[in-house]
Parts: C-alpha cells; structure tokens; sequence
C-alpha cells in the first residue's frame, strides 16, 4: 500500500507528462505483479466498487480521533473532501503495515462489504492504526470508491508499453476489457499483459480498442480548407445511442460498450441479432431504442431505462426494443480489418447486411446500416445538418474515407470528426454548490441551477421570492402557482479557473445553509447553460433532467427576473 501511495503523490503532484509516465515505470519495475495488477486497474479508470457506508466512515471517524461531528464538519467544509479530512484528523499510527496493494485490497477492503457495522468500524480502525497519512487517504478513495487521479488511460498504456519493451498499440488493445468489474486483476493477467507479441491468448470475446472521434468546431467557410471536398468523407448521422462492439466468436456473443464494460446481458435481442454473423465477426455501432416500423430511433430517455435497469421484464423488452445500427466493420472471417481504408471497410459491411436474408433486414436477425448522406459542398450539408435535431439526431459524423480504424483519439491513421449541432441553452439561476475534486477541492465549482416555474410579473415579484429564500422561508409545493425557482441541471465545467474563483467568493457570501458538503445560496448570478437534450424526471424538483449540462458563460448583463422559464426549457424539445 505504501508504495502506491507514494505513486499516488507523485502523479497528483506533477502535471508533466513524462514525469508521470517515469513515475509510473519505476513503480510498475518495482511492484509484485498483483500489486501492479490493482494499479493498472484504479490508474486505466476501474472503479472500486464502495465497500463501506460514507455514514459509517464520519462516525468511526470522529470517534477514533475523539472530535464532535459539528467539528469534523467544520473541517471537511474547511479541506473540501472526505478521504483528506479523516486522514489529517485521525490521531498518529500505533503501528505498521507492509502488506502489498493486492493484499490490502483482496483481503481486507472487499470483504468489509456485507459485515456487521460493528465489525466494519473495528477493522477500519485497525486499518488506519497501521496507515500513515498519505496511506490513510488513499484508503478513503478506495474504500469510498471515489479513486480518481491526473492520469489517463492512454499514459497507462504509454507507461506499460514503455516498461515491456512493446508496441503501444500492441498494449492498447491487451488493456481492452481490463477494468471491466466481472474481471478481477491477477498477477498472471499482468504477467500476459507484458508478454512479448506473438504470445496472446486466443481473442475469444475481447473487443478493439474504440476510434474516437475530434469534435470539429471550425466555421463552415474554413471547412473546404481544414477537410478538402465532402467526396473525401463519408458523411453519416451522430447517433443519441450508447457506442457499442459487437463481437461474434466461437459460437458466441458479447456487447462491449465504449466504456469497456460487458453489457451482453442486458441486450438479449443485440445477441440475437448478431447470433446470424460468420464466426470471427466484429461490429461497431450504436445500441438504440428502435421500435418496427418507425423511420428513426426512440430519445435515449427510452434506452436510459435499459441501461439502469438489472432485471429485464418482458414489458420493458417490448416498449423498448434495442438494436445495434451497425457502422464499421473490424473483424470478418476472424481476420482484422481495422489497417483497410474506412471505405473498403463500409463496403465489407454492406456485403454483410446483404449476405443477411433481406426479408429479416430490421428484425431481430437483420443488420440496420447507419445510412451515408450525400453532399455536393459543405453548405449543402450543413443545411442538412440543421434538421438533425428534429430527427432525433445530434448532427453528423465525418469519417476520413481513406482512413484506417485506429485506437484512441487519434489522427495518426486517419480521422473521424464529429460535427454537432451547438447545443440548446437557457439562462438558469444559481442556487445551490459543492467544492469541487482535486485541484479545486477547495473552491466551488459544482453547481446546481434552477428556472422560473413561470414568468415574473415584475421584477418586484420576484425580489420577494429572493428575499423569502434569503429568509428561509419555507418553499411553495411543486404544483402552487406561486413564484418560484425550481431547479433542473447540475454542471461544474465550462469557465476559467479565475470565474472560478470569482463565483466561489459569491457563494462563500451569499451561503444561506449548509448540507454536509452542499450549501444552499441567496440567489444573485444567472447562467447561460448548454445542454444536448432534455427529459421528463421525477427526481427534479422541476420535472425535467438536461443531458450533459455545462456552464457556457455568466450572465452578469442579466437580471434575476429575467431568467428563463420552465416553459421556455421544455419548448426547446417538444416531445420531452
């Protein structure tokens, strides 16, 4: 444990790249395999699963280090994050520990989960009379499943390509699958991650590693300049979907989603679909909610329903049938085809759906191709592009048509563009923050916003809704006509580290009341916030949830009252 702590520190205290893959080489050449198997694990984006209630952690807590919880408050409030503050408040280690990562993890953190409180709080005590500092930290990220650290899972790959001597490439697509929660890190998957090419088991379900795309976000008159005529690309919709691999072999099926997470399970018909394929057959597309008969896909509110869901009953299969709308071809006849140019891919693909019998194109059995679109100039397109929103759609992908499938975001073997519609926006009224992660641990930078249930009628009436939440007033139920906020979206990205730390001063003023690391404000600054769709929810207090919200910019130039409605954001999407 100690000798990932300290890799810990290093990689959270450099921002140079080649620092932190030299921190990683020298740890990987140092570690015991398991232990290294566990590091790859957290550092390439696993997620430990919480093994202990955040509840349970405060009160062991206060009690091993003797303070009142008002105090442990005030310090949490004071650091901005849970694992920090329990590991500066507890009193010195009685002792020490040597055990490795692997150990710590596998036999001590993963069986906490399930044992009586009692139990769990006196081997979490143990724990933390054996763990300095920096251990006891690292304890709390991984016992609150909350790991996170400045490194990304291409700097893993870099890392492990550079301490076995192998292709990066090579190891980019051994990695494939390996944080993957069904798959437990050992030292033997370690052992073969590092074993010289050519020695590779036999691939039976793993994916490829996914080909990202840029997003293109140039000026229409510089297009023709930046990607030459629209004939060198293949031009189809971006898709509201979940990006998927399909991957037929040995007489099986498994749905790997761009998360690397084995989804097969909870898309039975996918599997049933790709049950007709040739053996040795891998496809990328888009998992989506495609009812018969309709000319296009269901909201991804529909398929949100599928993804959360662990039990599949028979009424939700047939309200919201999934099929994979196929796009690239990688692997046919068990042999790669990601080095072939996009083209000659796509007319591998359409030969597939053909070789399908016709009359089950669509159904179960068939294979539904992401159609291409034709334009004689950018313009063209771009006037086509401006329906995609009413077509469900959230613009277009540019696929270079020479282009190789490559690994990652890259432009080394040719490149993908996405090319979005600008997103939907409406100016929001802050009301609630929470300190941020990391760096920004200490400032506020998530925040949750909220809209009008209606429009003011003056900008008096909604001076005395302000003044009512400054005086804590009890709010209006959701459906009183009165005046009120009510809030919609949470974001914590989109301004510069200095509006940062100009609104944080704000919040710090206006704080009305705190919940644990939530404080609720007086309302003073209203927002411009983008957003790529919205749905109906019942967990929002106004109904409505927006996809992937982010702060656009500040609108100091506009007054509380003026702020938008409830009505102006759900006539953005009609069918919400």
């Amino acid at each position: 444990m100690r000798r990932f702590a300290q890799l810990y520190q290093a990689l959270d205290a450099s921002t140079a790249t080649q620092d932190k893959v030299a921190a990683l080489c020298s740890y990987l050449a140092a570690a015991p395999p398991a232990d290294a198997a566990w590091a790859v694990y957290f550092l390439a984006g696993g997620k430990p699963r919480q093994v202990l209630p955040t509840a349970l952690l405060r009160e062991t807590a206060c009690q091993h280090a003797g303070i009142d919880a008002w105090l442990f408050e005030e310090c949490y409030q004071a650091v901005g994050d849970l694992a920090e503050t329990i590991a500066h408040v507890l009193p010195p280690p009685t002792g020490h520990d040597d055990a490795g990562l692997a150990t710590w993890v596998e036999e001590r953190l993963l069986p906490l989960r399930g044992l009586p409180p009692d139990e769990q709080a006196r081997r979490l005590v143990a724990a933390w009379q054996v763990l300095g500092t920096d251990e006891r930290f690292l304890l709390g990220k991984l016992i609150g499943g909350g790991f996170r650290v400045g490194v990304s899972k291409l700097l893993v790959q870099r890392a492990l390509a550079e301490h076995a001597g192998l292709d990066a490439k090579l190891m980019a697509q051994r990695l494939v699958g390996w944080t993957d929660a069904r798959s437990t890190p050992s030292a033997e998957r370690y052992t073969a991650l590092l074993a010289p090419p050519g020695t590779e088991a036999a691939p039976s379900g793993q994916p490829y590693p996914f080909f990202l795309a840029h997003a293109l976000q140039v000026p229409l008159a510089e297009f023709d300049g930046l990607l030459g005529p629209p004939a060198d690309w293949l031009v189809e919709w971006k898709y509201d979907g979940i990006r998927a691999q399909v991957v037929k072999r040995a007489g099986q099926v498994w749905v790997w989603s761009r998360g690397e997470e084995l989804i097969t399970e909870r898309f039975p018909e996918v599997v049933q679909q790709a049950a007709a394929w040739l053996e040795g057959t891998v496809v990328d597309g888009e998992l989506l909610v495609w009812p018969a008969g309709r000319e296009q896909p269901a909201p991804f509110s529909l398929l949100q329903q599928r993804i959360t869901r662990k039990t599949l009953p028979k009424k939700l299969l047939a309200e919201a049938p999934v099929q994979l709308l196929a796009y690239d071809l990688l692997e046919a006849g068990g042999t790669d085809l990601r080095g072939r140019p996009q083209h000659l891919r796509r007319a591998q693909l359409e030969a597939l759906a053909d070789s399908l019998d016709s009359s089950l194109a669509g159904s179960a059995q068939g294979l539904r191709l992401s159609p291409l679109l034709d334009g004689s100039s950018w313009a063209e397109l771009a006037a086509l592009r401006e329906g995609a929103r009413e077509r469900g759609m959230e613009g277009f992908m540019l696929k270079q048509r020479n282009a190789a499938y490559g690994s990652g975001r890259t432009k080394s073997e040719g490149t993908w563009w996405k090319w979005k519609l600008e997103p939907l926006a409406v100016d929001a009224v802050l009301v609630y923050a929470q300190a941020g992660h990391g760096r920004r641990a200490s400032v506020y930078t998530d925040y949750t916003f909220a809209v009008w249930n209606r429009a003011p009628a003056s900008a008096e009436e909604a001076q005395a809704v302000l003044d009512d939440i400054a005086r804590k007033a009890p709010a209006p139920p959701r459906d009183s006509p009165a005046l009120q906020l009510l809030p919609f979206a949470k974001a914590y990205s989109g301004l510069t580290d200095e509006e940062f730390k100009a609104v944080d001063r704000v919040i710090r003023a206006t704080t009305l009341e705190k919940f644990g690391p939530v404080r609720s404000v007086k309302p003073s600054l209203v927002f411009e916030i983008g957003f790529e769709g919205l749905q109906r929810s019942p967990r929002h207090k106004s109904g409505v949830a927006v996809r992937f919200p982010r702060m656009l910019r500040i609108r100091h130039d506009k007054p509380l009252h003026e702020a938008d409605t409830l009505a102006t954001l759900l006539a953005l999407n009609p069918g919400a």
